[in-house]
């Protein structure tokens, strides 16, 4: 009686389960590996979006001004040249001595008065300023959160790139390891 003896299947040549077909997926003739057994199933395809960005820069508040044309041109600098003096402490101390004269005449007209003045006077004049000037603060802040944000998302994408060349320097010297220590073989030979 003669017997074959075949050794166990090594895990380079069983299936592999859950290789998703697709444009990241290399040939994958031979289980996903070459004759030496080194993986050739990932090919990296950057992503459109890289080179995209590499030409844009975060988004602004400023980034937003519609200036198509000379009439949105004139209106949005006219906006930007009222909002940027109103929207000054300086203005809003400059309204509350204006509201404060008109305040006398409210208080002999009596209690309604009084009250029409806080309302229609005072606070529409002090907090508007008030109110341009937190809202300038919070869109600097929120240009300034941007721009950290798109840095550390540069950050990263660098990061990710430098793994990228990490991991196909090391699968290079992984194959110069492989061909010093056996020349390429044929894969599913079987030994008697």
């Amino acid at each position: 009686m003669s017997a074959v003896t075949t050794s166990a299947p090594s895990p380079r040549d069983r299936p592999r389960h859950g290789v998703v077909d697709g444009p990241i997926i290399a040939d994958i003739s031979n289980n996903g590996c070459d004759d030496r057994g080194m993986s050739t199933l990932f090919t990296h395809i950057p992503h459109p979006h890289i080179e995209e960005r590499r030409t844009q820069t975060p988004v602004k508040v400023a980034d937003q001004l519609r200036t198509t044309g000379p009439a949105a041109k004139a209106n949005a600098w006219l906006a930007m040249k009222i909002t940027n003096g109103v929207g000054t402490m300086w203005c809003a101390y400059a309204f509350a001595i204006l509201a404060l004269i008109s305040l006398p005449d409210a208080i002999k007209l009596g209690r309604p008065a009084i009250i029409s003045w806080i309302a229609q006077t005072f606070l529409q004049l002090v907090l508007l300023s008030i109110i341009i000037v937190g809202q300038n603060i919070q869109s600097t802040a929120s240009d300034k959160r941007a721009e950290a944000t798109y840095n550390d998302a540069d950050a990263v994408l660098h990061e990710a790139l430098q793994i990228q060349q990490h991991l196909e320097a090391q699968d290079k010297a992984i194959e110069n390891i492989l061909d010093r220590i056996s020349p390429p073989s044929s894969p599913g030979i079987a030994s008697a």
